[in-house]
């Protein structure tokens, strides 16, 4: 089994938000801001190889959307989906499943494209999409607060299509549905950020690593109290944290951050104010050397 990294390029958002009551002159010391308050963030997906069998984490943000909408976000970077996928001898049409952490715009938009003729379809022909059947449900009858983040232009063509799989939730551990193609993949359940949003947990180099995002999206998210202010149940979020973290941390698991612009990784140690990142490196090249 191999890991890849997929860079899908990245953009704007605001560091109070991303931080919540945890005060800028504490934030601003690991993620810089500009003048307006935003900070640069990763939309940084994981690429699964196992022979013929190519598993895509998350897919970005997508391209479909209008220029109104993406000027919210003030999206840059060098890196595409399809470029980082050349890079490493595959295409669209390779991959083979699809597993949606969660349906939030930032996580599904690059899942579905605009054809020729301006019609929506999966972007990848060939791929089963795979999400939680209980956070589908969430995200079709969304609340107030998340409304704004499930799309069903990101949504509806992925149902309709027939290449939609749903996961059922038994825990907060489960089994991967796939693991016959997938070793050793588990999914572990967080719901503070939005209901049963799933992180994959992948045997790999005799460790595990764990995609972590939204619940970490990054390094500094460590500390059990700073919680982004976009998660709908932070004391939830913190327990899920707390879960983890401290498991990965006994097994010297590695974290691998979505959003985090710096680091893509890292492993974790137990200090006398908690658990804290160590080992922080840009690649997972970097990390094992």
């Amino acid at each position: 089994m191999q890991l890849h990294t997929i860079h899908t390029g990245n953009f704007m958002l605001d560091g109070g938000a991303m931080f919540g009551v945890v005060p800028k002159v504490l934030w601003q010391k690991h993620i810089p801001s500009n003048d307006h308050n935003l900070c640069s963030w990763a939309m940084r997906c994981l690429l699964v190889e196992n022979g013929d069998h190519l598993l895509l984490i998350d897919t970005g943000i997508g391209n479909k959307q209008s220029e109104k909408f993406f000027s919210h976000y003030h999206l840059h970077g060098d890196s595409t989906l399809d470029g980082e996928l050349k890079k490493r001898g595959f295409s669209r049409e390779d991959i083979t499943d699809v597993l949606l952490t969660h349906l939030h715009f930032d996580h599904v938009g690059g899942a579905v494209e605009r054809d020729a003729q301006g019609s929506l379809r999966p972007a990848f022909p060939n791929a089963q999409f795979w999400t939680c059947q209980r956070h589908w449900n969430w995200a079709m009858n969304p609340n107030p607060r998340e409304k704004a983040s499930f799309l069903t232009e990101n949504l509806l063509p992925l149902e309709e299509s027939g290449q939609l799989q749903y996961i059922a939730r038994n825990g907060r551990w489960n089994r991967s549905p796939f693991e016959v193609r997938y070793p050793g993949l588990e999914i572990f359940f967080a719901d503070g950020h939005t209901d049963s949003q799933m992180l994959p947990v992948i045997q790999y180099r005799g460790t595990r690593v764990v995609y972590m995002a939204d619940l970490t999206p990054a390094a500094a998210h460590i500390p059990l109290a700073w919680v982004i202010g976009y998660d709908t149940r932070p004391l939830l979020t913190m327990e899920d944290k707390e879960v983890l973290l401290t498991e990965a941390a006994q097994k010297d698991w590695v974290l691998f951050f979505e959003h985090d612009a710096q680091h893509a990784c890292c492993r974790l140690t137990q200090t006398e104010k908690g658990i804290r990142a160590t080992d922080l490196a840009p690649s997972f090249e970097d990390l094992w050397g």
